[in-house]
């Protein structure tokens, strides 16, 4: 089966994309508004505004997949576009700091609920194995698309015009992502075997307590956000600051790191096809805690230019590529179709949840300590995820030992059907 000859997919995929470059714009757009705002405590501001966007991702996700069944998603889906197109073309109205947690707290609640609610439909719409295979990779790249694309349109953008035009652009992103979730048909969820709300938001974090692998994954995420952290919350100051560049050089060097995803995304599915998920992930966590160490060794020698940094910038993109890209074949195998739902909603809150762990030490201590403190707690934090990965996660587990229950589910509905 064609993937994208599957209209409603295409049409949800579209809305995907455009959606992805609207977050990609704002979060941009949203660091040069805190320097704007606060100036050299730029960190400080963007690591709060990233940890209340952690607190409503860990918060509101499980307890979206839990009342998924109870509401029409596709109206579900179109509100929360639209509750974020309008919240992002209020940002560059704003003032004082405090408007601008408010807001964030608001625009990273509807996404919180748009994401599971999203991924949730995806199994119902591709119900080929193989497709719905595909349909995890093409998404995955969108993200590391957006990774790249968007702070290099950002640049680009930001030399005809000011950081605050770039909300608009977001918020005509997500009107667009809404108007293509319209056009398509999305199925209501099937009624979960869960009577209880609390049951069902905690199902899926019970399968990743319980299961080798998916604590390996838990570990992984660790890993992933502690050199992230340092990348998102640090680039703006570091490149304004340290390395004396302009808006649109932020842009850029964030782009350094969307090159790295970019490349690694674009080489694993011919990789994966080989060489099982996990190794690959191990191997990702290694060149993040490789990535970590060289930027703590740049910043304490005072060796900053602008090639070292951009370097350490694309080698994380590419750490973070090698253990993101591998995950939803790993949670795909690792549950049936009925559990996809709970166990992506639990992915998409313990991710963030370790977000919520490294977002205020790069933002607060990074401001209040300095980016040598930071960024050396970060790198353990990194060394830490990754020996928990090794240890947690078996090495005769593969994402091809469970494969079989994904099978039997299927199976198994078909004849009820």
């Amino acid at each position: 089966m064609r993937l994208f000859a599957i209209r409603d997919y295409r049409h949800l995929f579209g809305a995907q994309v455009i959606a992805l470059f609207g977050t990609g714009l704002t979060t941009v757009a949203l660091g040069l508004l805190a320097y704007d705002l606060a100036g050299p405590r730029a960190g400080t501001v963007l690591g709060t505004a990233l940890t209340i966007k952690m607190v409503m991702y860990v918060v509101i996700a499980p307890l979206a997949a839990a009342y998924i069944d109870r509401l029409p998603r596709r109206a579900l889906l179109v509100a929360l576009d639209v509750l974020r197109g309008a919240v992002v073309l209020a940002l560059p109205l704003v003032s004082e700091v405090w408007h601008v947690y408010v807001l964030i707290g608001l625009l990273q609640a509807g996404s919180a609920a748009f994401t599971p609610t999203f991924q949730a439909v995806i199994p119902d719409i591709v119900t080929d194995e193989s497709a719905y295979t595909r349909a995890l990779s093409a998404s995955q790249v969108a993200s590391t698309m957006e990774s790249l694309l968007s702070p290099v349109l950002a640049a680009v953008a930001l030399t005809f015009m000011s950081f605050d035009r770039l909300f608009l652009g977001t918020s005509a992103g997500f009107l667009v992502s809404a108007l293509l979730v319209l056009s398509a048909r999305v199925p209501d969820a099937r009624p979960s075997t869960h009577t209880k709300a609390w049951d069902k938001a905690a199902a899926g974090i019970r399968t990743f307590l319980t299961t080798p692998r998916l604590r390996g994954v838990m570990a992984l995420n660790l890993t992933v956000a502690a050199a992230g952290s340092i990348v998102v919350v640090n680039t703006v100051n570091y490149v304004r600051d340290v390395l004396g560049g302009s808006q649109s050089d932020v842009a850029w060097m964030l782009a350094a790191s969307g090159t790295g995803t970019l490349l690694a995304a674009l080489a694993l599915p011919r990789v994966l096809d080989r060489i099982a998920a996990r190794t690959v992930m191990l191997t990702g966590a290694a060149v993040l805690v490789a990535a970590t160490t060289a930027a703590v060794t740049v910043i304490t020698t005072g060796l900053t230019t602008w090639a070292g940094t951009a370097a350490v910038w694309a080698v994380t993109g590419i750490g973070m590529a090698l253990i993101i890209t591998p995950t939803g074949k790993v949670l795909r195998a690792s549950a049936g179709r009925a559990a996809i739902p709970e166990i992506f909603a639990a992915q998409f809150s313990l991710s963030h949840l370790a977000w919520l762990v490294t977002y205020p030490i790069a933002g607060w201590l990074g401001t209040t300590a300095g980016f040598p403190l930071a960024w050396t707690v970060l790198a353990a934090l990194a060394a830490v995820g990754a020996t928990g990965a090794l240890v947690l996660w078996p090495r005769d587990e593969t994402t091809r030992a469970s494969a079989a229950p994904a099978r039997l589910d299927r199976s198994t509905l078909t004849k009820a059907a």
